[in-house]
């Protein structure tokens, strides 16, 4: 039962990367690879695992969610990362997208600000042999990182009433890009924004919505 329940996983893993992700124009080849190898069902709840390909985001612990396939490829697709760049990840959630990332060589500096999530994301990551690529901390993520600034890639993956400036200010001057959702609580612009000098360049993916980002420069924790 346990091979074949495997099977049945890997199976779902290959169709949701055709139909999910490259049916919908998801181009990039190392994307796709990597998210046709990483086991979205470790990073889902034991009783959601039977829906962890499932075109939707799901809940996880602590109130949060897993995005969407599509969302993570997207967004990963859009960050446009290389092997050895250095990307600093806005909520870890369950660390699926950190896995993501770290699989295509990235390595990884994830900030969350629910302790109860830390742990068990570090566990899987350890699991699938990635903790090396992926260091987990707790803080408020809107801060971001700045003794370590400045960052080539950003991604947030919790939705910011606008674009911190401590991100902003932290994104590297050369080039460095950010993939960061934009808006109200109940409705956001998915943003791609590019920094050359001090010069920040901003296009809009479309509309998505994501849980919000708490912080000091996100929305309060009681709004």
């Amino acid at each position: 039962m346990r091979i074949g329940g495997q099977r049945s996983l890997e199976a779902q893993r290959a169709a949701m990367v055709a139909g999910q992700l490259r049916g919908r124009g998801v181009r990039d080849e190392r994307v796709l690879k990597a998210m046709g190898e990483v086991p979205r069902e470790l990073f889902v709840p034991g009783w959601r695992r039977s829906q962890a390909y499932a075109d939707e985001a799901l809940p996880i612990e602590a109130g949060q969610t897993i995005s969407q396939p599509y969302i993570v490829a997207r967004m990963t697709e859009l960050l446009d990362v290389r092997p050895g760049d250095r990307v600093l990840e806005i909520g870890t959630g369950s660390g699926y997208q950190a896995a993501i990332l770290a699989k295509l060589g990235a390595e990884v500096t994830t900030i969350e600000r629910q302790e109860d999530l830390i742990a068990q994301a570090r566990g899987r990551l350890q699991e699938l042999g990635l903790a090396d690529a992926v260091v987990v901390r707790a803080g408020d993520g809107s801060a971001g990182v700045p003794e370590e600034a400045p960052w080539p890639r950003i991604i947030v993956t919790a939705a910011a009433p606008t674009i911190p400036m401590a991100l902003r200010e932290q994104l590297d001057p050369d080039g460095g890009r950010m993939v960061i959702p934009v808006g109200p609580r109940d409705r956001q612009e998915l943003l791609v924004v590019i920094r050359q000098g001090n010069e920040w360049v901003e296009r809009s993916d479309g509309p998505c919505v994501f849980v919000p980002l708490i912080g000091s420069e996100g929305f309060p924790h009681d709004a």
